[in-house]
């Protein structure tokens, strides 16, 4: 019994250190502007390279020559942790805590009742990046996916 307590003790202290070896610096794969595949033209997303212990990001909605939606997001380092904040229009901001980190993906979660409680960016081997938020609607598991191909950050 002492045994499988141990071992059970050492992967949670693995775990926790894993996440907690993460900095920003480990999300520079998602620094850059991004559009969403099939979108209008202005539809984009920005994160800003990592500095200073957060990213900053900025997102944009276009349809029909009108932007219907924004977002202003921030990913910073939060004592040994990663906070993703999004203050999307009109919504109020919320927080979603790390729970995991490898080299292309990023996924944050927010046990909260409103839709999403999971926000996810993993950089496909292509170089796409996919941004995906998740979890429960009415007492369902639903997932949306926005697929965005890189874009230059100088377009006019």
């Amino acid at each position: 019994m002492c045994f499988k307590f141990a071992l059970f003790a050492s992967i949670l202290i693995m775990a926790n250190n894993s996440l907690a070896d993460n900095t920003i610096q480990d999300l520079q794969w998602l620094q850059g502007c991004w559009q969403p595949v099939g979108a209008e033209t202005g539809s984009e997303e920005h994160w800003l390279t990592p500095a200073g212990g957060s990213m900053l990001g900025v997102g944009r909605t276009v349809r029909k020559s009108k932007t219907i939606a924004w977002e202003f997001m921030r990913i910073q380092e939060n004592g040994d942790s990663l906070v993703f904040t999004a203050i999307p229009s009109g919504k109020p901001e919320a927080s979603f805590q790390l729970l995991s980190l490898n080299k292309q993906r990023v996924v944050f979660e927010n046990p909260r009742p409103e839709f999403p409680q999971r926000v996810i960016y993993q950089l496909n081997a292509d170089g796409s990046l996919l941004g995906r938020i998740e979890g429960q609607m009415k007492d369902q598991e639903k997932g949306i996916d926005f697929p965005m191909q890189r874009i230059s950050c100088n377009q006019q």
